[in-house]
């Protein structure tokens, strides 16, 4: 970025390429295929080879893109990770949702912080990387369904491992204002079903009530609750400092005088350590088949008592030297580390053995809301920092 000029033709691009990717309504579970070809299109161009990977209806995919090196002179290759989802759009906003507007020195518009500013970056500095003489390969991964328990991800490092992908210096671009994130809990997500036996309300021990053992089912995850919080880590960095869990609701019955033979649990657990999340199950599923399936089934043989994995996103953990960490830091001057409360697909390219840090535009304070927005001064600072990103990866 050796002029102002060159910095403004690149802001201007970004902003072009963020209005046009907040106008694909990539809501969580709904088809992303046309982001994904805008993506690619731009990127194939420019000299880049890819390869997706798809859910089972081949509605849902991700993407990941390669510039390869002039001359590979041993650096760590560089993954460039965004999520091309965006959650679903509540009413009350000020504007169409899926139309950027700009105002205030502010861009809204759903995704425009989470994550699709950095996305847009990324794409508009592309060139500039395709023109550089790199000396290691510059990689862009973009997935599917973040927002809900990370379900895309898995299987594009799935594809990784297949393909010997074991080593490089991944930034995930989630909302940090810039600033090194460097480790989340993890999140476990589960629905927990409960099939007994309809009846009249008049004659309970003829029934099998689906929603008293759903709640008998609750009161267990509240006794769990607290164990997690004496399985502490000593030295723990996260606020609160143990592995917490939730219950999101719980779904059932039909009327005052009916037994309820259908119930659903809604429920997530958020571990320090993943430890706690196979205590936390080993303990539900002693409990369901020592204690509640074996009451019902003495009243309704076919009773049954069903989890279903929403979602099992892996923790990020802390590492003492981190080379992502470190590039990063390079780049911005800035030497800090911080944690978060929210999840991220940095784990799972971690748990690969690739070096990992999130850093990216725009405020987490702004995803998910009414009026979504990113601050332009959010981008100009993603594109200086591609800038360092660029010059660290090319022959000197």
């Amino acid at each position: 970025m050796s002029t102002e000029n060159n910095l403004e033709s690149l802001y201007k691009n970004s902003i072009k390429i963020l209005s046009d990717l907040i106008a694909f309504k990539t809501v969580s579970g709904e088809d992303n295929n046309s982001l994904i070809n805008y993506c690619d299109d731009i990127l194939k161009k420019l000299g880049a080879t890819s390869f997706r990977t798809f859910d089972s209806e081949k509605k849902r995919v991700n993407l990941f893109a390669t510039l390869k090196a002039k001359k590979n002179n041993g650096k760590l290759p560089i993954i460039l990770s965004g999520h091309t989802d965006v959650v679903p759009v509540s009413k009350g906003w000020s504007s169409d949702p899926f139309k950027a507007i700009i105002k205030d020195d502010k861009l809204y518009g759903r995704g425009s912080c989470d994550m699709k500013g950095f996305i847009a970056c990324v794409l508009a500095f592309a060139p500039i990387f395709s023109k550089s003489n790199l000396d290691r390969d510059i990689n862009f991964s973009f997935t599917f369904d973040e927002e809900t328990a990370c379900i895309g991800a898995p299987l594009l490092i799935e594809e990784l491992k297949k393909r010997g992908f074991k080593k490089g210096i991944c930034i995930v671009g989630e909302p940090t204002n810039m600033k090194i994130i460097d480790a989340h809990k993890g999140c476990f997500e589960y629905t927990t079903y409960f099939e007994g036996l309809a009846g009249h309300s008049s004659k309970p021990h003829q029934g099998v009530s689906a929603v008293e053992y759903a709640a008998r089912y609750v009161n267990k995850l509240i006794e769990l609750r607290e164990k997690l919080k004496d399985r502490v880590p000593t030295n723990s960095i996260f606020n609160p400092p143990y592995s917490t869990l939730s219950v999101g609701g719980i779904f059932g019955g039909i009327a005052h005088n009916v037994i309820s033979d259908k119930c659903h649990v809604k429920w997530e657990t958020r571990p320090v350590v993943k430890d706690d999340a196979v205590f936390l199950n080993l303990e539900l599923d002693k409990y369901v088949n020592e204690a509640l399936l074996p009451e019902m089934k003495k009243v309704f043989p076919d009773s049954k008592i069903t989890k279903e994995i929403i979602g099992e996103i892996i923790g990020f953990d802390r590492e003492e030297k981190s080379e992502a960490c470190e590039f990063v830091s390079s780049i911005t001057g800035d030497n800090s580390r911080e944690v978060v409360s929210f999840g991220t697909e940095a784990g799972l390219f971690q748990e690969i053995g690739i070096s990992t840090a999130v850093c990216g535009p725009g405020s987490i304070e702004q995803a998910h809301k009414i009026d979504e927005y990113i601050k332009l001064e959010e981008i100009n600072k993603c594109l200086n920092f591609l800038n360092g990103v660029k010059d660290k990866s090319i022959q000197n």
